[in-house]
């Protein structure tokens, strides 16, 4: 079905630490959406053509509104923190494919960016979740909100909080088992956590950042290398927008 662009009214916004902000949108833009997809907003500057992909981070229950958890990383989304109650912006979703849901033991594990739609993920999820999140500091957000879903183990860069390192230095301190590992952040992170998972002999689902251009699949800006020929382009890769974010590990280089 195509995704048609839309004009949402911004609820409300918040900032939730330094460069970090939310925002609920009034929009069916996430209605029956799963975890894992995200939505693509688009700039009121006409010299800033292409959307901004931003994973959705939850969904009201009458999916008539959805949530965008944001770091301010240039102009575009300079201007979206700058947005207030009763302002319009203009949105298109749900869009791409989200993780597929087993009700199985599950590690829920994010970092970054890759926060805001694990939580979605944890809302959803129906088997048991841990969630292993990763940060530099003791500068969070969105921490204590995984906690209603799911025990939560913290890795930092500094030790400030958790375990000192990265989400797979807490995953071994704490002896954390799951069926099924999700992930999403940095490709580092996922290179580590898709390796992990291989070693363990476990499902691994993750999904992919990309910086897109077109949001739908048609420009191949966002392409990522697979191990099977794609039927769009013939050749081995595959569409981050419209084939993933989410990929089974295996499937794809990283």
């Amino acid at each position: 079905m195509a995704k048609v662009r839309e004009t949402g009214t911004v609820i409300r916004q918040e900032m939730l630490t330094a460069g970090m902000f939310s925002m609920w949108i009034r929009t069916s833009a996430g209605k029956d959406s799963v975890p894992g997809q995200f939505a693509a907003l688009y700039s009121k500057d006409s010299a800033r053509l292409l959307p901004r992909p931003f994973g959705i981070c939850d969904v009201a229950e009458d999916g008539e509104s959805l949530r965008i958890v944001y770091r301010v990383a240039g102009a575009g989304t300079e201007e979206f923190s700058r947005y207030q109650p009763g302002d319009s912006v203009e949105i298109m979703g749900p869009l791409g494919n989200g993780f597929p849901l087993a009700g199985k033991k599950a590690l829920v594990i994010a970092g970054g960016s890759g926060v805001p739609p694990i939580l979605n993920l944890a809302k959803h999820y129906p088997g048991t979740c841990t969630a292993v999140l990763g940060y530099r500091d003791r500068n969070t957000f969105l921490a204590d909100d995984f906690k209603e879903y799911c025990d939560v183990y913290l890795a930092t860069e500094d030790g400030s909080l958790g375990t000192k390192g990265n989400v797979l230095d807490a995953i071994r301190e704490n002896g954390l088992k799951a069926d099924v590992i999700y992930a999403c952040g940095p490709t580092p992170m996922l290179r580590a956590l898709k390796a992990y998972a291989k070693e363990q002999g476990i499902p691994c689902y993750i999904s992919l950042e990309e910086k897109m251009a077109c949001g739908i699949g048609a420009c191949l800006a966002c392409v990522c290398k697979t191990k099977e020929i794609d039927g769009h382009s013939n050749v081995h890769n595959t569409r981050i927008c419209a084939d993933g974010p989410v990929f089974d590990a295996e499937e794809v280089e990283l």
